[in-house]
């Protein structure tokens, strides 16, 4: 019979999660096997979805792989939906489970993260955990390289800044390049919130590396997310693939809050060194610039070409958040490891993150 049981799992062992590359063994998914003295063979698994889609093609699958390798007199599958059944630990503290995402990689995720983080500290108890196993942004963003403190298995997230960070880069901080097989991934993954002393937090915002692969279907399977905020820029080539990931956590039921464009244009602020009685107007390249009654100015010029952030919000139905322009003060405060709305309150982009942050609340 034992021998019978591991030959069923090395068969589910090629059955992929709907959508996915990932088999669903190793993403824990079937919970028990069983074969009857009738030889029936009985299969219990628990799938955070209530896509009937998925769950009807999960089992065609399932049923398809195992009638082709062996002849039970039936098979019976059960689903159980996974939402109410995940373990209660340490992240039952946490009120609230933000992910920035996108599929696309070099649209800023990390900077939207950590400054949004940052914003929403300002009244409430924040953590902020950077799950890019392979290239970890958080060290360098916040200019912190030393290993944080760990207390029986348990390990103590890095304060700065009033938020409580966590980041592989904190553990594994060689400069070497990191290789990481998916189920390895996914364990670590899991780690950052069982083994990580979060303590009461309002939110914790999660940074993830791009794609739709092992760290985005773990954290659907084990993790109670919140929302999930979809970052893009405005080119139509990043609309294509910011797609790919907003279809994902459709997929898997994950509710999606909004969408972000980082990038959005280069903010050009000044003062024209005039006063007068009344507020003035300029144009450029048919665009108004306001100019109040001491000639200051802002005025925001396209750069890149495109609308991905309003055409990811329309297909979605969803509100665009906001629109995050380019200024060369977000990469000095990056290469200084200092928050850009800490180091420059009061400018107009920090307040583009406030509007951000106070509509996710």
């Amino acid at each position: 019979m034992e021998n019978l049981i591991e030959n069923i799992t090395n068969a589910l062992k090629t059955v992929k999660y709907p959508g996915f590359s990932r088999d669903i063994v190793s993403f824990g998914i079937i919970k028990k096997i069983s074969v009857d003295p009738q030889n029936n063979l009985l299969i219990q698994a628990s799938l955070n979805t209530d896509n009937d889609e998925n769950v009807k093609k999960l089992k065609d699958d399932i049923c398809k792989v195992l009638s082709d390798k062996f002849s039970f007199n039936s098979i019976d599958i059960t689903i159980n939906n996974q939402e109410n059944n995940k373990e209660e630990d340490s992240k039952s503290k946490i009120k609230k489970i933000i992910a920035v995402s996108s599929c696309k990689g070099g649209v800023g995720k990390s900077t939207i993260a950590l400054n949004l983080a940052y914003e929403l500290s300002r009244n409430n108890k924040v953590g902020l955990l950077d799950l890019d196993i392979y290239g970890p942004s958080l060290p360098t963003l916040i200019n912190h390289n030393e290993q944080p403190e760990i207390n029986n298995d348990i390990i103590i997230p890095v304060d700065k800044y009033g938020l409580k960070c966590m980041s592989f880069g904190f553990i594994n901080n060689e400069n070497s390049p990191t290789i990481w097989r998916g189920p390895m991934v996914s364990r670590m993954t899991q780690q950052f919130f069982d083994n990580v002393q979060w303590g009461e937090l309002d939110y914790l915002i999660l940074d993830l590396p791009p794609g739709t692969g092992d760290i985005q279907l773990t954290l659907v399977q084990k993790i109670n997310l919140s929302g999930a905020v979809i970052v893009t820029t405005p080119q139509d080539l990043s609309h294509v693939d910011v797609k790919k990931g907003s279809d994902m956590f459709k997929k898997v039921n994950t509710p999606i809050i909004g969408i972000i464009e980082n990038m959005s244009g280069l903010v050009l602020s000044g003062n024209l060194n005039i006063k007068s009685t009344s507020d003035l107007e300029l144009s450029i390249e048919n665009k108004k610039i306001d100019i109040d009654n001491e000639g200051n100015f802002n005025f925001c010029y396209d750069i890149f070409k495109g609308t991905s952030g309003n055409l990811e919000s329309e297909r979605l139905g969803l509100p665009l958040l906001g629109k995050i322009h380019i200024d060369k003060n977000i990469s000095d405060s990056c290469d200084k490891g200092v928050p850009f709305v800490k180091q420059y309150e009061g400018s107009f982009i920090q307040k583009e993150f406030k509007e951000i942050a106070e509509k996710i609340k």
